[in-house]
C-alpha cells in the first residue's frame, strides 16, 4: 500500500520548502494531500514565480480547498501516515497550539496530534517571542515535532536551493516513511 501524507503549506516565508517536501515525497512514492492557505498561494508566487503553484499542486495526488472541512483529511479515519507543514507560519502554529481547528490545514494538524500520527511543522519565523516559544513547547507535549529550516551548515552547501532540498528531506525524514534521503553528517 502506499503511504499517503497531508502537506500543508501555510503563507510564512520559505515557499521553495513546500515545493521540495513536495519533491522528496513524490520522489519515495508518496501519495500527497495537498492544503494550501490563501497567503501560501500568494507568498509561492512572490518568492518562486507565477508557475509555482501550478508545480505544486501538479506534484500532488489530491488538492483540498482550506475551507473545506468536510475533507477526508479532516477525520482520523483516514488512512494517512502523517503531515508536514512547510512552512509553518506563527498563526497556524498558534492555531494547532490552541486545537482551534478553524481550516482544513489546521483542522488535519489537530487529527494527526489525537491519531498520534506523526506531525512535522517547519516552523518559519525569528526572532521568536514567547508566545511563539510557549506554542512550540505546547505542540512538542502534544506529539508534534518541530523542525525550524536551519541550514546544515557542516553540508557546505553552495546555493539556497541546496539549503532548502537538504531541510525539505529531513522534514520527510521524520515522518519515517522511508530510509533517509537527507544527506548526514560525515557521509560522503
Amino acid at each position: 500500500m502506499t503511504a499517503r501524507v497531508i502537506l500543508g503549506v501555510s503563507g510564512a516565508s520559505g515557499a521553495a520548502l513546500a515545493l521540495d517536501c513536495a519533491r522528496v515525497l513524490a520522489r519515495i512514492g508518496t501519495e500527497i494531500d495537498l492544503v494550501l492557505s490563501p497567503m501560501a498561494e500568494r507568498t509561492l508566487t512572490l518568492e518562486i514565480g507565477p508557475g509555482a503553484q501550478e508545480a505544486l499542486c501538479g506534484l500532488a495526488t489530491r488538492v483540498h480547498g482550506i475551507g473545506d472541512l468536510g475533507a477526508s483529511i479532516a477525520s482520523g479515519s483516514s488512512p494517512v501516515a502523517g503531515m508536514i507543514v512547510a512552512p509553518c507560519s506563527m498563526r497556524s502554529l498558534a492555531a494547532i497550539a490552541h486545537g482551534l481547528d478553524d481550516n482544513l490545514l489546521t483542522r488535519a494538524a489537530g487529527v494527526q496530534l489525537k491519531e498520534r500520527r506523526p506531525l512535522v511543522l517547519l516552523a518559519r519565523e525569528a526572532p521568536l517571542t514567547l508566545a511563539h516559544l510557549r506554542n512550540m513547547t505546547a505542540v512538542t507535549e502534544m506529539g508534534a515535532i518541530v523542525l525550524p529550516p536551519v541550514p546544515a551548515f557542516y553540508l557546505r552547501p553552495a546555493t539556497t536551493a541546496e539549503i532548502t532540498a537538504q531541510i525539505a528531506a529531513r522534514g520527510v525524514d521524520l515522518l519515517r516513511l522511508s530510509p533517509p534521503v537527507a544527506a548526514a553528517w560525515g557521509q560522503d
